[in-house]
């Protein structure tokens, strides 16, 4: 019996992470895998009991919506809330992270990011990732890989 690739399996985690985003500026999620096995997921929304753009509008700065936290971070601060050790892992993210997001994978020592789309991606983020020696690679969602196995098992 044929399977789904393990990078399109965690990108369509990633993908479906999103769908619970509450920013509508950009639905993103996060899913960090070791040993591949799912450790965390997140996906770009306020704090536990905030207020949300989809209620209230984005709170933007800079360009920026500064009301919510990025789905990275949700993943990582998941695995920092609950015990579980990032060190050693990968993320899949729907899209390149954003230079914060950057430094909060390097220094949980995420050992590679897996993207599907590229969305600004910043130079020093890139030039980070290369120094901290984070392994980088595109990987879009295989929409005829998903579909072929979504529905196979209906």
């Amino acid at each position: 019996m044929e399977r789904i690739p393990w990078k399109q399996y965690f990108m369509a985690q990633s993908h479906l992470l999103s769908f619970r985003s509450t920013c509508t500026r950009l639905t993103v999620g996060a899913t960090i895998v070791r040993d591949n096995r799912i450790i965390a997921g997140g996906y770009n929304g306020s704090i536990a009991g905030g207020v949300h753009c989809i209620d209230e509008g984005c709170y933007v700065i800079d360009e920026h919506c500064v009301r919510t936290i990025h789905a990275e971070m949700n993943a990582i601060v998941q695995c920092a809330k609950f015990g579980v050790p990032t060190d050693g892992a990968e993320i899949y993210v729907t899209h390149f992270p954003c230079l914060q997001c950057t430094k909060g994978i390097i220094q949980a020592g995420i050992e590679a990011v897996y993207y599907a789309e590229n969305y600004k991606n910043h130079p020093h983020a890139i030039e980070l990732f290369e120094q901290a020696g984070v392994h980088m690679e595109q990987v879009p969602l295989d929409r005829d890989i998903f579909m072929k196995f979504a529905y196979a098992n209906l």
